[in-house]
């Protein structure tokens, strides 16, 4: 009797061990309703190296997970990224052009004396960019800061 009970509670650590990875996607409650998968990445740096690495971390996103939403917030200096002038201009619209949102900060724009004409068309605005991260996150949005 004491071996039939200690493989019965063998055979249930097993089980136990064996689902527990299933049952905690299952419990997941975005990837049980097939949510979409969401990212916002952030930009605050003055330099087009960085937002070219930012423009090709999203196209890898993309590739390797598909159908992805992906919002980018520029805030203080990297403002200058979604300048209509920048030197990434025309990869900020293929990206566009692809499904990625653009926000730009409200208030580094005040701050620098910058209006809409100043921007590439077509992109999206926040009173705050940080708060605006902050919304996504809520949303669901994974935070990447390449």
């Amino acid at each position: 009797m004491k071996h039939r009970l200690f493989t019965a509670w063998g055979l249930m650590a097993w089980l136990l061990l064996a689902l527990a990875p299933a049952a905690a996607t299952a419990a997941d409650p975005a990837q049980a309703a097939g949510a979409p998968q969401r990212a916002v990445f952030q930009v605050n740096e003055d330099d087009s190296r960085k937002w070219n690495t930012v423009l090709a971390n999203i196209n890898n996103v993309q590739e390797e997970l598909g159908k992805v939403e992906i919002t980018v917030v520029a805030i203080g200096p990297g403002l200058g990224m979604l300048k209509a002038d920048a030197l990434t201009a025309n990869r900020v619209l293929d990206a566009m052009a692809a499904g990625v949102r653009f926000v730009a900060c409200g208030n580094t724009m005040k701050s620098l004396n910058l209006t809409k004409d100043d921007m590439i068309d077509g992109i999206a605005y926040a009173k705050a960019g940080y708060v605006e991260v902050m919304r996504l996150q809520q949303q669901g949005y994974v935070y990447l800061r390449p």
